[in-house]
């Protein structure tokens, strides 16, 4: 096997895994975000909302932040985020964020860490609540979005909330006095926030991965053209 041909061979095998990787996501996505009962009794499907996500938009992670401190902290950890990281890349000034974030802690290199007993928290809700450090990487941006965005009343449930995505979820409607308090759009450009920020918790180099990915793709098809000429040359003589 010539040396062109192998290296075509690895190239294409690394664009085949990737183009398989996103293949499988995009059917997870098109799958939707599950199926429910409507009020007829009939099976329908849910659709996903596109999540708005976007690192570039600091104001946004910022507001996120806030929301996940406020909301969410106080039961889920992020035990792979520190609030130092927070600070840094979300342009906060580390004593904003001692005096505000510093939720369930108090130190600023300290991870985020509900403190309250797993097995409490079961007994509680049913089961403990998750790490949320990965959950958007874990179900997806749009799964998470639509989740937080499909409470409704039951009073059949323990808290009096059940969800059109996961249904019989342990989870109560924490968000409903922020819901009752703005109105629609606002209600889901806030939550908007808090993906937003969920997503950058799960993997804070995303944008510039995608970046940096777009320029070594491009090298490394400018790098094909000396490969393949220089593969000529070598293999010129060999009938």
């Amino acid at each position: 096997m010539s040396a062109l041909t192998k290296s075509l061979t690895g190239i294409g095998f690394g664009v085949a895994l990737t183009l398989a990787a996103t293949t499988s996501a995009q059917a997870a996505g098109g799958s939707g975000c599950g199926t429910f009962t409507n009020a007829e009794g009939v099976e329908e499907h849910l659709a996903c909302s596109t999540a708005p996500i976007d690192f570039a938009n600091k104001g946004s992670l910022q507001r996120g932040a806030t929301m996940f401190m406020n909301y969410c902290a106080g039961c889920h950890t992020a035990k792979y985020v520190r609030h130092s990281r927070i600070a840094q890349d979300l342009e906060i000034p580390p004593e904003l964020v001692e005096k505000y974030l510093l939720v369930t802690s108090d130190q600023i290199g300290d991870h985020i860490d509900a403190g309250i007993d797993p097995e409490v928290q079961a007994d509680w809700f049913g089961a403990a609540p998750p790490d949320l450090s990965l959950e958007t990487r874990l179900r997806s941006d749009d799964w998470v979005y639509t989740y937080l965005l499909s409470f409704y009343e039951d009073p059949s449930r323990p808290w009096g909330a059940n969800n059109l995505v996961l249904q019989n979820a342990a989870m109560p409607h924490v968000l409903l006095n922020l819901q009752n308090e703005l109105g629609e759009e606002e209600y889901r450009s806030r939550v908007g926030d808090l993906v937003n920020f969920m997503a950058w918790m799960a993997e804070p180099v995303r944008e510039d991965r995608q970046r940096y990915g777009f320029f070594v793709i491009i090298f490394l098809l400018i790098l094909l053209i000396p490969v393949y000429l220089l593969n000529k040359e070598f293999w010129k003589d060999v009938k």
